[in-house]
């Protein structure tokens, strides 16, 4: 089948099915032009209020997200310095238990040469 014998299959029958509703529409023309006036302007307001729903969610935006990542740096940076100590400290602590770590592997080996020498004896 051709695309061109398609399309205008499918346009025949659009228009026919348009012709089809407006003859059978239980309004006459003059009310149902009258409500698709007041449908499209019913639509019209509420795109209008979703646009200016939209535009306030926009300004709201650029107005709040500054001063959220600001207050989220100022957060940081105080997180930052009031762990700075601790951290210091952990790392010294991290430091001492591996110099004790060092020292008891260091008197292990020492015990276990100490134990070859009794037992090679």
């Amino acid at each position: 089948m051709k695309t061109s014998t398609f399309l205008l299959g499918l346009t025949t029958g659009a228009i026919g099915g348009m012709v089809a509703v407006l003859l059978s529409t239980p309004q006459s023309g003059k009310e149902f032009r009258s409500s698709l006036q007041t449908t499209k302007e019913d639509l019209q307001n509420r795109l209008a209020d979703i646009k200016g729903s939209i535009e306030n969610i926009k300004n709201e935006a650029q107005l709040t997200i500054p001063k959220v990542i600001e207050e989220s740096k100022e957060s940081f940076a105080s997180w930052q310095a009031e762990t700075a100590p601790i951290q210091e400290n952990l790392q010294q602590e991290i430091a001492s238990l591996q110099s004790s770590v060092e020292e008891i592997e260091k008197h292990l080996a020492e015990f276990q040469n100490r134990k070859n020498k009794k037992n090679n004896e």
